[in-house]
């Protein structure tokens, strides 16, 4: 009773003002959250990066923009369905049962709803402001991530190979953009984010290994739990990365600053590769996640700096 004399005349209708906003505020969190912004921040880089790599002088402030804005819708829808299939595996982990899904603060049609329109209005600005063969890439990004990889992680490890190739198109889409031709230069640099992504997966699926079989993924660390083949792979494929990276410097795509810096990265890798399939380690798989997210974003930078130069 005291409370209520307490209270000031209008607070009830300033609360009831305040708390809807709140709500939507916490709402909108959710289905920015469904797009996976800071994965998909990646996917934007690349994409952005192979565009400013093939479009060399012809450059296009309006082409870029479309391609950034495009790649981040179809990406965020794709993170979208990715999430609706995962939902019942993500509740049973711990880093992903607070998402809005498994957490039910989003339903599951409200949520394909969202990443259809996301994904469709990100394939038709592609179309409509680059070109269509970069909205047909981003189309084949799409339907491998959501339609092939991301059922497939219930039932094989090799969904590890598989998800890397919709990981490693964004650079082909930027490409596309800028040349509406699929050159050798676009196909390496698919190559070396494919390459890249398999010890950078492999890190992260051994360091949430536990979590990945109490959801009953098949990956390869909780299928062969001595870690054996899991640091065996991760080490191949940075050993094979070292000199594919070496090729845009080969194909005049990048100069010899590159080259060097290309060849001092790519010896770092493999080292710390090296270290995790000696100990098998959460701390050495941590280590090498670290390096690899290291790793891309310096090697893109030198490419694109030495481009500047040549």
């Amino acid at each position: 009773m005291l409370g209520d004399l307490a209270k000031p005349a209008g607070a009830d209708a300033v609360e009831l003002a305040v708390e809807p906003g709140v709500l939507s505020r916490a709402r909108l969190a959710d289905y920015v959250a469904l797009t996976k912004p800071r994965l998909n921040g990646l996917v934007i880089a690349t994409s952005a990066a192979g565009y400013y790599l093939g479009a060399g002088d012809a450059f296009s402030l309006f082409t870029f923009s479309h391609l950034v804005v495009g790649t981040a819708l179809v990406a965020g829808g794709s993170a979208v369905f990715n999430q609706v299939y995962e939902r019942e595996t993500d509740q049973l982990m711990r880093r992903t049962r607070l998402r809005p899904l498994p957490d039910g603060r989003v339903q599951p049609a409200e949520a394909l709803v969202f990443g259809t329109a996301l994904a469709g209005a990100g394939l038709i600005d592609l179309a409509l402001g680059t070109n269509l063969l970069a909205a047909l890439v981003a189309l084949v990004t799409l339907v491998t991530y959501a339609v092939i990889y991301t059922p497939m992680k219930r039932r094989s490890s090799l969904a590890t190979l598989v998800g890397a190739v919709p990981g490693a198109l964004p650079p082909m889409i930027g490409w596309a953009a800028g040349r509406d031709l699929l050159t050798i230069h676009a196909w390496t640099l698919f190559s070396i984010v494919f390459l890249w992504q398999m010890p950078h997966f492999l890190a992260i699926s051994w360091m949430y290994r536990e979590d990945y079989a109490r959801a009953g993924f098949p990956l390869l660390p909780v299928i062969e739990p001595d870690g054996r083949s899991t640091g065996r792979q991760a080490l191949i494929y940075a050993a094979a990365l070292l000199p594919v990276s070496l090729i845009p410097w080969m194909i005049g795509l990048a100069g010899g600053t590159y080259f060097v810096g290309a060849l001092l990265l790519g010896g770092a890798l493999l080292l710390l590769a090296a270290r995790f399939a000696v100990e098998r380690t959460t701390t050495a798989a941590r280590r090498l996640f670290f390096g690899s997210i290291t790793y891309l974003p310096l090697l893109w930078g030198l490419m694109i700096l030495n481009r500047i130069r040549l």
